[in-house]
């Protein structure tokens, strides 16, 4: 579960990063009151880019379909490739 933490208590970095490895989770940084900052691990920021560039590319072969384009079979796709550059 993510921890939402007061500004002042980034004074504890060593506690906050063995936290945002250990629960793989970012911290929420407030300042007098509101959402200032998050901080994570390397780790958990590239699983986010990660799945976000999957989202795009999903999104996009949506929109691609949706204005008329070509659904190929990728079973058929794949043998064909297969055969081209395998024999």
């Amino acid at each position: 579960m993510s921890q939402i933490i007061p500004i002042k208590d980034l004074e504890n970095t060593n506690a906050i990063s063995d936290k945002c490895h250990m629960e793989q989770e970012p911290v929420f940084v407030t300042k007098n009151g509101r959402g200032d900052l998050v901080v994570m691990s390397i780790e958990t920021y590239e699983k986010l880019i990660d799945n976000a560039q999957v989202d795009l590319a999903i999104a996009e072969s949506e929109d691609e379909i949706a204005k008329g384009g070509e659904l190929l079979d990728a079973k058929e796709v794949l043998m064909t490739l297969r055969r081209k550059h395998f024999g």
